[in-house]
């Protein structure tokens, strides 16, 4: 597995997202998803991403114990600022300088490090400064708590506040073939200031695969048919006729939709670094395989053109995504 540099801090260039593990996308099965991550590190995909929000917390217990014994081999990333409570209730969006030395100390003990890699706050809490938030995250990297700091769906007015407290190694952003629009001032503000870029849901929450032919194909429970429009029965048949393109074009390259949709990525530029999720050995294989697809130029204008833009919003409430 090649590298990518995330600002100062190298990292796979294919990550492992680790949250359906634990929550949103169905079931999980705590000893194939450890073995997920194993696997993971055996082939080279090194860089880790979870958040204590997810379970709540029992992603970063489930990290933690996967990596036990292999922490020297793992870029080990995780979030803070979505507030929620051991039973799972939400309590909001939270960017207070108290709250992010806890949450980082709650997340080390959960995780069994004391440090770790990447530190992202997780959604812009508008209600305190960035600048408050950021000062408190370069705390933690003054105290060797956290070696790099992050940011996830902040604007480009924010990126830039925030950039000049502490420099910022990494925005992570929803990116891919069906959600592009950080392409107009996102992507270039990041460039700029030489901040890497993480893509999340590089896949399209898995309607890029060519799995999902119905909601049908969704076990029940799964969020993905109450928080993300773009499953919505309103918009289902448009946004299938579109991962329809992308698999004609993963037909004549001998290859998956979902790699075509991952390879995409990659292609868009070597600061770009995606992190798709799985929980199942085999899709891990399958997804990390992407990194060895070339896609010509013009491969990538077909499906520029062939791809339009999806219906339905990335979320059904988009209120928490600084814009």
């Amino acid at each position: 597995m090649q590298t990518r540099q995330l600002g100062s801090l190298s990292v796979s260039a294919l990550g492992l997202g680790c949250m359906g593990m634990s929550e949103f996308y169905g079931t999980g099965d705590e000893a194939e998803s450890i073995a997920t991550i194993h696997r993971a590190l055996d082939l080279g995909c090194t860089f880790l991403d979870t958040a204590d929000m997810y379970g709540p917390f029992t992603n970063e217990r489930l990290v933690g114990k996967a990596i036990a014994g292999r922490r020297d081999e793992v870029v080990l990333a995780t979030k803070f600022g979505n507030e929620r409570r051991e039973d799972g209730s939400w309590v909001g969006i939270n960017g207070r300088p108290d709250y992010v030395r806890s949450a980082c100390d709650a997340s080390l003990q959960r995780l069994g490090v004391d440090h770790v890699d990447l530190y992202y706050q997780h959604r812009v809490d508008t209600t305190v400064p960035i600048e408050e938030t950021v000062g408190a995250m370069a705390e933690l990297v003054a105290a060797g708590k956290v070696r790099h700091l992050g940011l996830s769906e902040a604007s480009p007015a924010t990126i830039r506040r925030a950039h000049v407290v502490h420099p910022i190694s990494a925005l992570q952003t929803e990116y891919s073939l069906f959600t592009r629009d950080v392409e107009a001032d996102v992507l270039p503000t990041v460039r700029e200031l030489g901040i890497g870029f993480v893509a999340y849901s590089p896949l399209g929450r898995g309607f890029l695969t060519g799995r999902i032919r119905s909601t049908a194909d969704l076990a029940e429970g799964d969020s993905r048919t109450q928080r993300f429009p773009r499953f919505d029965r309103a918009h289902f048949d448009h946004n299938l006729a579109l991962v329809a393109q992308v698999e004609s074009l993963a037909a004549q390259k001998g290859c998956t939709p979902g790699q075509v949709a991952l390879a995409w990525v990659l292609a868009q530029g070597d600061d770009i670094v995606p992190i798709p999720g799985t929980k199942r050995r085999a899709y891990l294989e399958e997804n990390l395989a992407a990194a060895d697809i070339e896609l010509a130029p013009e491969d990538l204008a077909w499906l520029d053109e062939h791809v339009g833009a999806p219906e339905g919003d990335r979320y059904a409430d988009m209120g928490t995504v600084n814009r």
